[in-house]
């Protein structure tokens, strides 16, 4: 059972601003990767598009078990003086950025196929399948930990979207800028300044993880779990928790859409449009549209309306964006753009309340099962998350090979053609994917989510 601790001053805008720039730290290479990783390795290493995407794929199923494991050595972590989970942020914040700069070292864009395949390898499982499952298990997990009050965690949801949004702004908007060079008329990606862009960020996460660690502190006291690991029990409680099947199914359906519509944004700009700067444009308004609109309002919508009735319909906004697009077919990146920031705008609202969602999940599992598992089943939603990216990466790589993109076949007018497609469809299926799932699968509404805080609330007065 988790207790407030109430010797730590108050929850309060350290918190909030702290949380925000764990975010920011994990994005500074999880963006970086899920829009540029793809490009890099097919247009500056030359690796076909399908066997990079089938790495991205099956790095997501050894996820399945380091994950898990990572969760349980949570859990059964005892707290320090500095709490629980945050101390995994200092731990971990070097491995996790000197990994995803190994990434991208385009030195060895000359040197043999299989060697860089291997490179490429072993570089994406060390940052993607162990560093950074170190550090993002024990940071998403840690929001219950700050604070038992569900309007203090849906603001530390809001902060964290907005420490995304930041990260998404800086990579998003600045890297095309700098990244890409016109050769012989066609805007064409930079691998030296691909592994200076990546160095400079690996530094950038260190120093926003570092600023987490300082800032934010745990409240509420969640104590090691010292029952013995039973893994028929603890799987029979995950399978039939209705909520985080939910919330599982909205997860990899979003990622789903939102990365296939970010990682095609990489070739829709410069390929089909040729323009590298509304690749850049449509990144800084669309981050902007989520810290303009989205963060101040999506706190007071969802404690008006719900959180989940406030995602379903935003997803379901987005995909009607796209349709109309497709069916449209601007001929103006700019124009494209447009479409692009709607559909960003409207998908924000989800993603800013999406990780306020899963602490409503863990609350619900206590309340039903009366033991606390914060560690465990963000785990396992964020190796959801992480098939979501997946199947993201393997289905943009498997549908640019179905449509004959190669290196030499980057700009021709058929390629092109199908990549706007790809770029509108892609994402219109999966928002209105998630929409659904929402609606029929995830259970917690306002009243359901109400009635689980007042119920834990009681359990600890009585405790």
């Amino acid at each position: 059972m988790a207790k407030q601790d109430s010797s730590v001053q108050p929850f309060g805008m350290k918190d909030k601003i702290g949380y925000m720039f764990g975010d920011f730290g994990n994005d500074f290479t999880f963006i970086l990767s899920s829009m540029f990783m793809l490009k890099f390795y097919t247009d500056v290493m030359g690796i076909s598009a399908g066997v990079v995407g089938t790495l991205m794929m099956a790095a997501r199923f050894v996820d399945g078990v380091t994950d898990v494991t990572m969760g349980q050595i949570v859990d059964r972590s005892k707290p320090t003086k500095d709490g629980k989970f945050k101390p995994w942020m200092k731990r971990m914040c070097g491995p996790v950025a000197i990994a995803s700069f190994l990434i991208y070292q385009s030195a060895f864009a000359s040197w043999s196929y299989g060697f860089k395949v291997a490179w490429m390898t072993i570089t994406y499982l060390l940052w993607g399948s162990i560093f950074y499952t170190s550090i993002n298990i024990p940071y998403g997990s840690m929001a219950s930990a700050i604070s038992s009050d569900p309007k203090d965690r849906a603001e530390l949801s809001t902060w964290r979207t907005v420490g995304a949004t930041l990260a998404g702004l800086v990579i998003g908007a600045g890297t095309p800028i700098v990244a890409y060079e016109v050769v012989d008329g066609n805007t064409i990606l930079s691998g030296s300044r691909m592994t200076m862009i990546a160095g400079v960020f690996a530094v950038g996460a260190i120093i926003c993880y570092l600023l987490c660690f300082r800032l934010v502190r745990e409240r509420v006291l969640v104590e090691a779990n010292n029952q013995k690991l039973e893994v028929g029990r603890l799987l029979k409680s995950l399978v039939t928790n209705r909520a985080l099947l939910g919330i599982i199914a909205a997860a990899i359906l979003l990622l789903l859409a939102q990365l296939g519509m970010q990682g095609i944004s990489g070739y829709v700009f410069p390929n089909y449009y040729g323009s590298a700067s509304a690749q850049s444009l449509s990144s800084l308004l669309s981050s902007l549209a989520v810290l303009v609109i989205c963060a101040p309002l999506a706190a007071r919508l969802s404690a008006k309306f719900g959180k989940k009735e406030l995602s379903a319909v935003s997803c379901a906004i987005s995909a009607v964006v796209y349709i109309v697009c497709l069916l449209m077919k601007p001929e103006s990146a700019y124009v494209y753009v447009i479409f692009y920031t709607l559909a960003y705008a409207g998908v924000g609202f989800f993603n800013t309340v999406i990780w306020a969602m899963i602490t409503d999940v863990i609350d619900d599992a206590e309340v039903k099962n009366g033991i606390r598992e914060d560690g465990t089943i963000y785990a396992v939603y964020s190796f959801a998350r992480k098939v979501g990216q997946a199947l993201s990466s393997g289905l943009v790589g498997a549908l640019l090979s179905i449509i004959g993109y190669t290196q030499t076949t980057a700009f021709d007018p058929a390629v092109t053609e199908g990549i706007f497609k790809m770029s509108c469809i892609v994402p219109a299926v999966g928002f209105a994917a998630v929409s659904l799932a929402l609606i029929f699968i995830y259970p917690l509404n306002k009243k359901q989510v109400e009635e689980n805080s007042a119920e834990l609330a009681r359990r600890r007065q009585e405790n």
